[in-house]
């Protein structure tokens, strides 16, 4: 219901209106009388209506039901400045709820942010606008990460507060000291990914994260209680929040709810009860405001119950001043965050503008120590599962780049990404390293895209491959999102053994090599594993994947070379015996061996076959034509070798390539009796061309 009393008149300026224009932002600082807050919220409420009509899509509920929330947030607490968009120490501000976008748009066009016209405004939803359907993170200027798949906003905010808290104790409080707040609805808090996030971000004590819960109970269905009860105040304090309701329209509430939450020890939630659609005579609190445009006449409606006689996409003079006075509030706090960084010691200093600031690798550093490894390898040759190879690997990557931060869902010891050096992030000790996410491989997707979004860190964490089905939401996004986060993902195959078909992966590879963006690396040895932790290091605008073994695989590439060959994504690993191979073998991960067994085979039988090591099919697909197709070669026989389905590979062996692999789950036995079952034997694959031969 619309409370009388919240609707008041916002039609041109009075005198007096235009009196309150000066001390505009002193007036904010301290606090607005609610006839201005009021009419303040009732901007963002228009702007949505009218975008949301004029596409004749979107959803105007939200924005409408949440601006009250909005006009306290963006006018007293949140430290922004728009005039410097990548300031880091500016508070960050999730839409979990990302379809009510329009709210973000218009509270971004009206504190000044320069690119959000009002053009854009009217361009909602249209091809090519800054003002897509949902927000989207590197398209929108002000948006911090793209949100819409409800759930994994809130997500992305647990990351983002881990990175300030794990930032701040490494470079001090005096650089890095900002808040982190969520808007979330029904929905987010419906998935289940929240109570994975909720629960770690509770167990970390993430004192700087701050949701805020449109609590309007209203769903796409209709009511709530038609799926659920749950209450969210207890849900969140048995996780170690500190929870609390309040009316979501009244704006000292907002206030005092926050000031509250940036006080206490513990990440809060703050649950607004709300009207979705408010002001909407005849479609606010229903789920008719939620999806849909509200129609003419109900906007008509809504304009006189609100008191908003503007025309539409206008805004009163007084209006539009108080809220760019908003926008200006955060300079001087980002001015004097500047003094303070310049005061840190020089290399503390050039240390935080590398990596926070700007975003570079240590180049020299990670050759270095990329050199050292293979340089050991050459030495003294070393057959392991790359998984393995992958830690011993990290133990000269993590020293050199201190901004890798690692974690494992509770498979630390399977997925060998903890070194030695590394300490544990926790509640007592935020400048640790490694992160125990627990069994929450969708939450530490999302959370690690958090903390890439948030900068400073790169991400990185482990789980088994077959898992990455929990994970794939968050990835999805980090490559649409084209942010830096690593996935290492063991047990990659049936190699895996006795764990069985519910554990090995057979069609994971490809649907990972499906993702547009995402780079899925499966190395065949330890120095292919060096190799491409250095390429996925370097891929700043894309996700990686490291499909590692269980089991041990040889070492085949002996001797040192300098030159990083799974650059292109393939490469001839052994030529054949003349330079007129009749057979291309070609092959990723553990079942390269298979294929140099294979060609051993074919060479008793006087066929002449060469060996193609695939690690990377995005990268081979990227790589110039001519480099790719002298890559591929004109062999007559070309034969893949890969223990999952066949999907993918006819982009490298053509529709008439033969494919020596998967087509059905696994079994549980010893990988090796697995292999033979399977058929994927040097042997199957020898035979495999010879039948093409005849």
């Amino acid at each position: 219901m619309i409370k009388p009393d919240r609707i008041v008149a916002a039609s041109a300026p009075t005198l007096a209106e235009a009196s309150r224009v000066a001390p505009a932002a002193a007036a904010i600082n301290a606090g607005m009388r609610a006839e201005e807050h009021d009419r303040m919220a009732n901007a963002i409420r228009a702007l949505a209506m009218d975008a949301v009509e004029q596409a004749k899509s979107g959803h105007p509920g939200l924005p409408m039901g949440a601006a009250d929330i909005a006009t306290v947030l963006f006018t007293r607490f949140l430290k922004f400045d728009p005039t410097d968009l990548a300031w880091p120490d500016r508070d960050r501000f999730v839409l979990s709820a990302g379809h009510g976008s329009m709210l973000l748009y218009a509270v971004l066009h009206l504190v000044g942010y320069e690119k959000m016209t009002i053009e854009e405004i009217k361009r909602f939803r249209q091809l090519g606008s800054l003002t897509p359907g949902h927000p989207e993170y590197g398209h929108t200027p002000g948006v911090e990460t793209t949100t819409g798949p409800l759930g994994q906003g809130l997500a992305n905010a647990v990351g983002m507060a881990i990175a300030e808290r794990h930032l701040a104790a490494e470079f001090s409080s005096a650089v890095v000291d900002h808040f982190t707040y969520v808007l979330a609805s029904d929905g987010d808090l419906m998935e289940g990914i929240s109570q994975e996030a909720l629960a770690l971000a509770g167990h970390l004590k993430l004192k700087k994260l701050i949701v805020l819960f449109d609590d309007n109970g209203i769903s796409i269905d209709g009511p709530l209680a038609l799926a659920d009860s749950v209450d969210q105040v207890k849900r969140f304090e048995s996780a170690g929040w500190a929870a609390s309701r309040i009316d979501g329209h009244d704006p000292a509430e907002i206030a005092a709810a926050i000031e509250a939450a940036k006080k206490s020890q513990q990440p809060s939630l703050i649950a607004c009860r709300t009207t979705i659609g408010f002001g909407a005579p005849n479609k606010g609190g229903t789920e008719k405001a939620h999806g849909a445009a509200l129609g003419a006449e109900e906007v008509a409606a809504a304009r006189q119950k609100l008191g908003w006689s503007a025309p539409a996409f206008e805004l009163p003079p007084a209006i539009r001043a108080q809220w760019r006075a908003a926008g200006e509030r955060g300079r001087p706090a980002r001015l004097a965050w500047q003094a303070r960084l310049a005061a840190l010691p020089t290399e503390k200093r050039a240390e935080f503008e590398r990596r926070i600031v700007r975003g570079e690798l240590p180049e020299k550093e990670l050759a270095a120590a990329v050199h050292d490894v293979k340089q050991k390898l050459a030495q003294a040759p070393k057959e392991m599962a790359t998984r393995a190879a992958s830690e011993f690997a990290l133990e000269a990557l993590t020293a050199a780049l201190p901004e890798m931060v690692g974690g494992s869902a509770d498979l630390t010891g399977s997925n060998n990404t903890r070194t030695k050096a590394m300490q544990a992030l926790s509640a007592a000790e935020y400048a640790g390293r490694f992160i125990h996410y627990g069994v929450r491989e969708h939450a530490m997707a999302a959370a690690m895209n958090g903390m890439a979004l948030h900068g400073g860190v790169i991400p990185y964490s482990g789980t088994f491959l077959v898992f990455s089905d929990y994970c794939r939401p968050a990835l999805r996004l980090a490559a649409l999102m084209g942010v830096q986060v690593i996935h290492v993902m063991t047990h990659d195959s049936i190699g895996l053994g006795e764990d069985g078909p519910t554990h090995q992966p057979v069609e994971h590879l490809a649907a990972l090599r499906a993702i547009p963006n995402l780079k899925v690396f499966r190395p065949c040895d330890a120095v292919e594993t060096a190799e491409c932790w250095q390429l996925a290091l370097q891929s700043g605008k894309n996700p990686s994947v490291l499909a590692l073994t269980r089991q041990n695989t040889p070492q085949l590439r002996q001797g040192f070379d300098e030159h990083n060959r799974c650059t292109l994504g393939a490469y001839e690993l052994i030529a054949a015996e003349n330079d007129a191979a009749v057979v291309s073998l070609f092959a990723t991960g553990s079942e390269v061996a298979i294929a140099v067994a294979a060609k051993k085979l074919l060479a008793e039988r006087k066929i002449s076959a060469r060996v193609v090591s695939v690690p990377c099919f995005e990268l081979l697909a990227a790589a110039p034509q001519d480099k790719r197709a002298a890559i591929i070669g004109q062999a007559r026989i070309n034969v893949a070798v890969e223990a999952g389905i066949r999907q993918g590979w006819d982009g490298v062996i053509g529709s008439d390539g033969v494919f020596v692999g998967m087509t059905g789950f696994g079994a549980s036995a010893p990988y090796k009796d697995l292999y033979q079952k399977f058929g994927i034997t040097p042997e199957a694959v020898a035979q495999a061309a010879l039948a093409r031969l005849r």
